[in-house]
């Protein structure tokens, strides 16, 4: 248990420097004025709601060891609900509206999780998939779902509250800083899990999940718990890609934007949710930047994640971990 807990909860002094400079760069960048600022603007909201995705997915993967091929249907599911809740002429309220979607998704995942949970390996992950592709038809076959052509989202979601308007999220920059808050907010909140007694055992079920087992820990129910939180901070995402694009389709749960969200984990490095950020931000960096060169992006892309995977099997975190643990002790030797 020391073990997992050293390797999830600690950040080096250097991690955490570059997690805080990150955070004042992303407030600060709206206030530089540049030509594309508003494009930027949105690129940068996308990353962080993907940043939010890829945690929801660590808390599965990297923190209780459940590689899940299905997350996106929470993902897609809450972008569906914040489609069907918000009338064609006004927009829907933020306040009820965020919970609505967010506690919905959990509940699709308390459900699809009572099943799933019980099967370990590669029969776990297949039946994750199988789950998010029926979800995936059901609303691809189904017109009155919006079919394979999606629905729009006319308006994005009313911040007021008792008749008064904190702010506008019709405005991009608005829209950008409260991804940011909420990125931030969830970042803190799984940070914490890590600490309290239900983030001991999950990662001691990541470890040995049957040694939990023999010392009395129900290893279903944390995991169906884990599995639960994990669908709900995917529908925090979803919601917010939703509201930013203004478009929903079957594709925002299909199988590749799950496989998008491992490599994003995988990319950072898994286990301790900076890594998530950091592999969010980095695959969206790269992707967009091969895009650029070719139209053969995608064997760039491949490449770089095979690359990363046999030289920094941790990840990039782990690789930055590493490289300023040697300059620092290059620092220190006589």
């Amino acid at each position: 248990m020391s073990v997992a807990k050293a390797q999830l909860e600690i950040l080096p002094r250097s991690i955490q420097v570059l997690l805080a400079a990150g955070a004042i760069a992303l407030a600060a960048f709206p206030l530089i004025p540049l030509e594309s600022a508003g494009f930027y603007i949105q690129l940068l909201s996308q990353m962080m709601i993907l940043a939010i995705f890829a945690m929801s997915l660590d808390l599965l993967q990297g923190v209780t060891g459940l590689v899940s091929l299905g997350h996106a249907a929470y993902f897609g599911l809450a972008g569906y609900a914040l489609a069907f809740l918000t009338p064609a002429d006004v927009p829907v309220n933020l306040w009820w509206s965020l919970p609505v979607a967010a506690l919905g998704t959990g509940l699709a995942a308390l459900v699809i999780g009572f099943f799933v949970v019980r099967t370990h390996g590669i029969y776990f992950i297949m039946v994750t998939m199988a789950f998010a592709q029926m979800v995936f038809y059901l609303f691809f076959d189904n017109a009155d779902l919006g079919g394979s052509d999606g629905l729009y989202v006319y308006f994005r979601p009313d911040a007021t509250l008792f008749g008064w308007q904190p702010f506008d999220l019709e405005n991009k920059t608005t829209f950008f800083y409260f991804t940011l808050v909420l990125l931030i907010a969830v970042y803190a909140f799984l940070r914490r899990l890590l600490f309290s007694p239900f983030g001991r055992a999950l990662s001691g079920i990541r470890v040995n999940e049957h040694r939990m087992r023999a010392v009395g820990y129900g290893s279903f129910g944390y995991k169906l718990t884990a599995f639960t939180l994990a669908g709900a901070l995917a529908g925090v995402a979803g919601y917010l890609w939703a509201a930013q694009t203004g478009y929903v389709n079957p594709e925002l749960m299909g199988f590749h934007l799950s496989a998008h969200a491992i490599m994003m984990v995988i990319l950072g490095g898994m286990g301790n949710f900076a890594g998530a950020i950091v592999g969010a931000f980095a695959f969206e960096w790269v992707m967009h930047f091969f895009k650029d060169l070719t139209k053969h992006w995608q064997l760039l892309m491949g490449s770089f994640i095979v690359l990363v995977v046999l030289f920094a099997p941790r990840g990039l975190l782990g690789l930055i971990e590493r490289l300023t643990g040697k300059s620092q002790a290059g620092k220190e030797a006589p």
